[in-house]
């Protein structure tokens, strides 16, 4: 029986984190573990953690907060050192509804006995009034007679698809075998793309129609830095702007145009200067730096077998196990050396 492991990544939204975890919980599947990142929250996310009856649990403290790309980096080389054979990882504003990581299982059987292998399986993300969110990028790659495939098993209610985001996507663990770690040095925006990107230029990742999740707080769209008024927000475009211009550049071959990376270095220098004429300087400033910054921007994915002793920062374990009575908590806590990428 495979090892499934539920990796939900959470920085101080202990509310929502808890409507996540319920749900997760509550699937018809059940996880044989749950790993929870938290990316230095300071809002009682570990107390209440710690108070919950979450058998299977284990919370990983990070000592600092280092962005989506370093949680998510964390979450799933911890999955598969633990051996899980599939990890299902998760923002916690999803909240998935009680057959979703059934109906991703079972796609994953259906695409075996059609002698298919898949990069990822992902659900279908909707907002809280039923519109549809994280929508992915369908697969370019083509059949044997030149034409794209992408419709090959529509009848089993899934599309090939290759760039997505980490809104309930299930991973195989032979892809993080073969091609790694989310990059930690992305930080914030697009290292879910960078991941999706890299793992489906052979084999696509396949959207699962009946697997689906409410994503919570998208009725506002796409993220811009136009509309952007929340300040703790704002400065952290520039990694949007440089991580985009990372992507276009690593990626042209396989997704974009030949004219891709000039293209896109050409729409963020225009938003810069729309920025300009607005006169919102500070967000031209921020836009600015993203582009400069991408010009010396290489990072290297990790290998997920990567040794824990290599890496530079700290993580607490803390396992809650099956309770024997109600009021009766078993907890394990240890510290692990972890390097990130920079």
């Amino acid at each position: 029986m495979h090892k499934v492991f539920a990796v939900i990544l959470t920085y101080n939204r202990k509310g929502l984190l808890k409507r996540c975890l319920d749900a997760v919980y509550s699937q018809s599947w059940p996880c044989d573990c749950v790993i929870i990142i938290d990316n230095a929250s300071n809002d009682g996310t570990e107390k209440m953690l710690s108070e919950g009856d979450y058998p299977g649990l284990i919370v990983s403290v990070l000592k600092d907060n280092i962005g989506a790309s370093g949680g998510y980096n964390a979450g799933l080389r911890l999955a598969y050192q633990k051996g899980a054979d599939f990890i299902w990882a998760m923002d916690d504003d999803v909240i998935p509804e009680k057959d979703a990581l059934h109906y991703l299982m079972k796609a994953d059987d259906e695409l075996k006995k059609k002698e298919k292998k898949a990069a990822f399986l992902i659900s279908k993300a909707l907002t809280e009034t039923g519109l549809a969110t994280n929508t992915p990028a369908v697969s370019t790659l083509k059949n044997r007679i030149g034409y794209q495939d992408w419709p090959d098993i529509l009848e089993l209610g899934m599309v090939a698809v290759q760039r997505s985001t980490f809104v309930s996507i299930l991973l195989p663990r032979a892809t993080l075998a073969e091609y790694g770690l989310p990059i930690t040095a992305m930080f914030i925006w697009g290292e879910d793309t960078e991941f999706t990107l890299r793992v489906t230029q052979k084999t696509p990742g396949y959207l699962v129609g009946l697997s689906k999740v409410n994503h919570l707080r998208q009725e506002d769209g796409p993220i811009s830095i136009l509309t952007e008024s929340n300040p703790g927000r704002l400065k952290l475009y520039r990694y949007f702007i440089r991580n985009k211009l990372f992507i276009s550049r690593k990626y042209y071959r396989f997704t974009f145009s030949r004219y891709g990376m000039i293209s896109e270095f050409f729409r963020a220098s225009r938003l810069f200067f729309t920025l300009l004429f607005k006169r919102r300087f500070n967000k031209a400033g921020i836009v600015l730096r993203g582009i400069i910054e991408s010009i010396w921007f290489f990072p290297e994915p990790e290998s997920a077998d990567t040794p824990n002793e290599k890496m530079k920062t700290t993580m607490r374990l803390l396992e809650q196990h099956r309770k024997e009575k109600a009021d009766i908590n078993e907890e394990k806590q240890g510290e692990i050396s972890f390097r990130m990428g920079r």
